[in-house]
Formats: structure tokens, C-alpha cells, sequence
């Protein structure tokens, strides 16, 4: 019985000592997984940079082997697009995705419509252009449009920094959510400008109301805000003659299956219902 005792103990350390080491190396195993991670904010904001390079060294790589006038249209979008959305404009590029800002060849046939809006204008630019395929050549500001007080300084590149130049049949256009915090007096002024300016170019102008946002105290933003400057931007266009889209109205019934929860923006859905609207405006315009 002593004996087998201790056969039985030295099983067991052997075991035990097979376990400990085991652990040790599948601890081990994965250090250097481990170690390719970020430790630091610091090093998180590293990677990105490097891994955004990465991605511009190709991005420059395709753009030279575009036509000229495609070069000459990523050459703006890298002057306007800006620090945010510069980059997923050039991961776009290099995954071969379509965004808004794709380089439009113009059918000398068709009309040209513009349009000039914030991240929602963004978000529906491809169900317009799906929508009136084969019936006008619509483009988009290169930009993320934002506020008024941007508008007014950048009007005259996103009029005229584009193939074909400052030519335009319709511009439909917006500005809002960015201008939830603006007075209203300064964001009508502007508003009044920015007509003035869209009317020089001879084209039909449509205003489109901006899209419903929901309270986020977070984010100082109020859906009142956006009904207050809508209510506002209506007075500016009755007044100058201009045509109303009206998305706000359009899509607020629709809310619960357009838009995301807490949020300004849509989804996909979203977008193509406001899309399919924007279309329809612009048709009307053209006729």
C-alpha cells in the first residue's frame, strides 16, 4: 500500500508540473498577439496614422493613373474634404467603394444639378443619382457643407471647382442641423447671401427643409431648433422665389424606420426615401 501510494503522488506532481508548464506556454502562446496591440492612446494614434498613410500612398498611386480631369477633381476633394473626411474618401478609393463624392462624366445631353448639403445631403447623393440615371448629371459640392458661415466662404469653389465649371440647371441645397446653435438673424442673413449667390448662376434653386433631430442634451441640440430655423429659411425662400423640398415634412412620419435611434442621421432605407424625394423635387424643377 506505501508503495502504491506513492506511484498514485508522483502521478498526480507529474501531472500537476505537466499542467503549470502547459499554462505557462499557452500564457506565452499569444504574447505577441498581445504585444501588436495599442498600450497607449498615444500608440492607438500611431497606428492610425501610419495605417492612413498607408492607405493615401495608394490612394496617390491610383489617382495617377486617372485622366486629367479625374486628377484635377481629386485634387479639389483634397483641398475641401478636410482631416475627417479626407481619409474615408481615400479608403473608399482604394477598396474601389462609390461614395458622393465620385468623379461625375457629364453626358453633354443632359442637365447638371448640384447639390450642396451636410452629411444627410451626403448620405442620399447616391439614391439621387440612381434615381435619375440617364435623365441629368448630378454632382455634389466637395465638401461636407456644414454651417452657413461656411457657406459664405465657400460658395464660389463649390459653385465653379468642378469639370464643366459654373454651369448649372438646378442646385438644391440646405443648411441646418450645423446651424442648430446659430442665431436665427445671422443664419437668415446668410441664408439671404447665399440665394443671392445661388441665383447668379441662372439655375432653378430649391431650399430643402433639414431633416428632424432629435433632444440630446449631450450634444446641445433640440428638435426645436431645427423646426425654429426651418420656419426661418421658409420666410428667406417665399421671399426670394425660391422652391421649397420639404424633407422635413417628408420624412418626420416616417422617423421610427428612417432614422437611427438618437441620432440625426439615417439609415439606409432613410436615405432612400429622401432620395427618391430630392429626385422628384429636381425633375419638377427641370420640366
Amino acid at each position: 500500500m506505501p508503495m502504491l501510494k506513492s506511484v498514485v503522488f508522483i502521478v498526480c506532481v507529474s501531472a500537476v508540473l505537466a499542467l503549470s508548464q502547459g499554462g505557462r506556454r499557452a500564457l506565452a502562446a499569444p504574447s505577441a498577439a498581445v504585444q501588436s496591440e495599442p498600450t497607449n492612446a498615444e500608440e492607438a494614434a500611431a497606428k492610425k496614422k501610419a495605417a492612413e498613410a498607408a492607405i493615401a500612398a495608394k490612394y496617390d498611386a491610383i489617382v495617377a493613373t486617372l485622366s486629367a480631369e479625374e486628377q484635377a477633381w481629386e485634387k479639389v476633394l483634397q483641398q475641401h474634404l478636410g482631416s475627417f473626411y479626407l481619409p474615408h474618401h481615400q479608403a473608399d478609393k482604394v477598396a474601389g467603394r462609390s461614395n458622393a463624392w465620385d468623379f461625375v462624366k457629364d453626358d453633354p445631353a443632359l442637365p447638371r444639378v448640384l447639390l450642396i448639403g451636410d452629411s444627410v445631403s451626403r448620405g442620399y447623393t447616391a439614391a439621387v443619382r440612381k434615381a435619375l440615371a440617364g435623365k441629368a448629371n448630378i454632382h455634389r459640392a466637395p465638401a461636407n457643407c456644414g454651417p452657413t458661415a461656411s457657406g459664405i466662404k465657400n460658395i464660389d469653389a463649390w459653385l465653379t471647382d468642378h469639370p464643366g465649371g459654373e454651369k448649372w440647371d438646378v442646385i438644391h441645397f440646405n443648411f441646418g442641423i450645423h446651424d442648430r446653435g446659430t442665431p436665427v438673424a445671422d443664419y437668415t442673413a446668410r441664408l439671404e447671401q447665399l440665394v443671392q449667390r445661388l441665383k447668379q448662376t441662372g439655375a432653378k434653386v430649391i431650399w430643402a427643409s433639414t431633416t428632424p433631430i432629435p433632444d440630446n442634451p449631450e450634444h446641445k441640440q433640440t428638435a426645436a431648433s431645427i423646426v425654429e430655423r426651418n420656419t426661418a429659411a421658409a420666410e428667406v425662400m417665399q421671399k426670394q422665389g425660391v422652391a421649397i423640398d420639404d424633407l422635413f415634412g417628408f420624412i418626420t412620419p416616417r422617423l421610427a424606420e428612417a432614422q437611427l435611434p438618437k441620432d440625426v442621421h439615417f439609415n439606409a432605407q432613410g436615405y432612400d426615401m429622401l432620395g427618391q424625394k430630392v429626385a422628384e423635387s429636381v425633375t419638377d424643377a427641370l420640366k
